[in-house]
């Protein structure tokens, strides 16, 4: 089993990043897939990116391609989505989570979740 914590969430301004963390607990993190997503008020859950175990494989979705990047070490059990150049549509509770799937890009196959983190950019 899988225990996650998201940290980094905040308030910022449009054109600011911010670097999302994700703190896991158990021996076998190293060998989940470990996704972020995202849900805006009124919106439903929405993919960000993906990473292997191994962080060879990485995958951001669309909106974020260019913006953001996912990182991950597993010596420190962390994951990291760095946010770049944020607008105010990334708005949203950011939850981090792992799978066993590779490449795994919709929530159903997600078997942890954190508790998420609060990212608002104002304009």
């Amino acid at each position: 089993q899988v225990q996650l914590v998201e940290s980094g969430g905040g308030l910022v301004q449009a054109g600011d990043s911010l670097r999302l963390s994700c703190a896991a607990s158990g021996r076998t993190f190293s060998s989940y897939t470990m996704g972020w997503f995202r849900r805006a008020p009124g919106k439903e859950r929405e993919f960000v990116a993906t990473i292997s175990w191994s962080a060879g494989y990485t995958y951001v979705g669309n909106s974020v391609k260019g913006r953001f990047t996912i990182s991950r070490d597993n010596a420190k059990n962390t994951v990291v989505l760095q946010m770049n150049s944020l607008k105010p549509e990334d708005t949203a509770v950011y939850y981090c989570a792992a799978a066993q799937r590779l490449g795994a890009v919709h929530d159903y196959e997600y078997d942890y979740w954190g508790q998420g983190t609060q990212v608002t950019v104002s304009s």
